[in-house]
């Protein structure tokens, strides 16, 4: 299956909520989803009370879209939750979690997980001091995440520098916004992670 390649905001709209694809955009009036709360399409659509598995797979799908993961990739996170000592819905948002560009987004080092994944894809960032461009890379306690060298002096990553030194940084993660350098320091906590997911509704459609 192919990554998604159409409008971001129509996605939000199908889940009929804000999934802060698009960064900034997402904080304005412009942002689709107050000027049109209603479902993509054409005609005006006439919503039934889903049924049980419907539920479910919407929240699996609001998910996958929240963090930009393809439905193979997800699934074999899902399959590594379950193998995890704990509890398999918390395993799975921490893993989800901590996606490299995901990592990259919590620092602030992209207005959206869509431009830290291509930042991350460009190389612009090492772990441990080696150069990792790998999207899914899943850092763990510990890790040092960082700007390359030969990146510091990218205007967009300048900008973007300054853009995160005004943003709230989760408690497991400790930032310098001068190195552009943060640190992994625990798991996250479920508490922590603010996406709106009922991670049990993901396991009960798995369980199926």
């Amino acid at each position: 299956m192919a990554r998604y390649s159409g409008p971001d905001c129509r996605q939000c709209r199908r889940e009929g909520m804000k999934l802060f694809l698009k960064g900034e955009k997402c904080y304005t009036p412009k942002c689709p989803v107050d000027r049109r709360p209603t479902a993509p399409g054409v005609h005006p659509q006439t919503r039934r009370k889903p049924s049980e598995y419907g539920i479910q797979l919407r929240e699996k799908q609001k998910a996958r879209r929240i963090y930009g993961v393809l439905e193979g990739q997800f699934r074999r996170t899902f399959e590594r939750a379950e193998r995890m000592k704990g509890v398999t819905g918390e395993n799975l948002l921490q893993l989800l979690e901590r996606r490299l560009d995901n990592v990259v987004y919590r620092m602030g080092l992209g207005t959206s997980r869509t431009q830290a994944r291509q930042l991350v894809r460009h190389g612009h960032f090492a772990v441990n001091g080696h150069k990792v461009n790998v999207p899914s890379y899943t850092v763990r306690e510990g890790d040092v995440i960082e700007v390359r060298e030969g990146s510091r002096k990218s205007p967009l990553l300048k900008s973007l520098a300054t853009f995160a030194a005004g943003r709230a940084i989760p408690g497991w993660l400790s930032f310098d916004p001068e190195a552009l350098k943060a640190q992994v320091l625990r798991k996250p906590l479920r508490e922590e992670i603010d996406a709106h997911i009922q991670e049990h509704l993901i396991v009960e459609l798995y369980s199926r």
